[in-house]
Formats: C-alpha cells, structure tokens, sequence
C-alpha cells in the first residue's frame, strides 16, 4: 500500500468516526426529547398538576427530566431538557424545542441520591429573551419562584405575577413547587448542533413552526398544543 492510499484510508476513517459520533449525539438529543414529551405527559395527567389559568399565561416550557442529585445533605445538580415556546410573539402556537442545560447549587435538603423532574415555566417576554440569549441565574437575573399546584388554583397570585419564572419538580411520584435559586438555566448550543445537523441560534430555533421541530419532540410539542393552544393575557 502506497503513501497515498494509506493517507487516504486514515482520512476514510476519521471521517466515518465523526459521522458515527454525530449520529450517536443526535440520538442521545432525540432521547432527551421524548424523555422531555414523556414527563409532561404524566405531569399533565396528576390531579395537583399546574393550574390550567398558569398554562394559560405561560410564554414558554422548560423541561428537564430525571435530573440526579447526589448528595446526602446539600449538593450540585446538573441535567439537560428541552426548551418550547409559543410562537408568533409567544402569543401563537408552541414551536420547535431549543437544548437546554440546568447546573445548579443546592437544592435544599437531600436524602442520599434522587432522580428528579424539573419543569419550569417562564411567564413573560423578558424572561424568555434573557434565557434565550445567555446563561441565567434563577433569583438573580431573573425572579423566580416556586410555582402554585392544582388544577383550579388560580395564576393570578402575587408569585405568580410577579415571577419571571415558576418552578416545579417531580420525584417520587410527587409534583410541587420548588425553589431553585442559585441554579442557573442556559441554552445548550452543542447539543442544538447535534439535533438540527447544523449551527443554529436558539433565539431562531424557538420561534420557527413546530414542523421544523424533530419527529422526537411532537409529543412535547402535540401535548402543549392541546393542553394550552392559545396565550390567555386576561
């Protein structure tokens, strides 16, 4: 075998190495995707889920499943989800999902180590454009809260009006409120790459229709649709 051949060869094989890396990161995004369209779907269906007056209100929904804390006391936390927003001005119907990325600090109290679901709904415009564009702490810049529970609880509360973010998670089979500040939530531009196949800003990801969305995401998307189709201001 010549020098040009074995040349060409390495070349052959580095390049069928990074197709096949590619491949397997976007198949671990599409998994996070309907792992993210999963968790909703069983949220939506618990008796003291979030109240149908906060979907309503909600510009956009953050899902992050089965996020580990491990820790016996107080610990760190990191977890990766999916970010959907309603389009046309976040007035219209939910689009396709950007990547998101939680790392945080403590979540209070913990009993040794425990999978968790994080769902977090931003409620205006500004929340949504900071955590579009960069890394957000939650508490500092931007306000947080624990969000209410209960299907005929009402959003028009002083948490929930004044919060640019509500925050809610699952474990054990329970779903509350939670306080999260400290943490911080950011789009995750890698793995945005990897889904879509190409350099794309979440700012345009977010806003484009949900048919440009993966095949993995129309659960998430399709549920949205139908829980909440339409942003109530009133």
């Amino acid at each position: 075998m010549n020098r040009i051949v074995r040349i060409a060869v390495v070349i052959g094989l580095f390049a069928t190495a990074a197709l096949s890396a590619r491949a397997d990161d976007k198949a671990k995004e599409e998994d996070r995707l309907r792992d993210a369209g999963r968790v909703m779907s069983e949220i939506l269906k618990m008796p003291d889920s979030i109240p149908q007056s906060v979907l309503d209100k909600t510009k956009c929904v953050i899902v992050i499943p089965s996020v580990l804390k491990a820790a016996f006391i107080v610990g760190g936390s990191y977890g990766r989800g999916a970010m959907v927003c309603r389009t046309n001005h976040y007035t219209g119907p939910w689009g396709a999902p950007s990547m998101m990325a939680l790392e945080g600090g403590s979540f209070g109290f913990q009993l040794g180590a425990q999978a968790t679901d994080f769902v977090f709904l931003v409620m205006n415009d500004g929340g949504a454009r900071s955590m579009l564009r960069s890394k957000v702490k939650l508490g500092g810049d931007v306000s947080a809260a624990a969000g209410p529970v209960g299907r005929e609880a009402e959003a028009d509360t002083d948490v929930a009006m004044r919060a640019e973010i509500l925050t809610y998670s699952r474990a054990r089979g329970l779903f509350a409120g939670v306080s999260l500040e400290g943490s911080t939530l950011r789009p995750d531009g890698g793995a945005n790459d990897a889904l879509y196949g190409h350099h794309v800003d979440a700012v345009n990801v977010v806003f484009a229709p949900a048919a440009h969305a993966p095949v993995a995401a129309q659960r998430l998307v399709l549920l949205l649709d139908k829980a909440s189709p339409h942003l109530k201001t009133a």
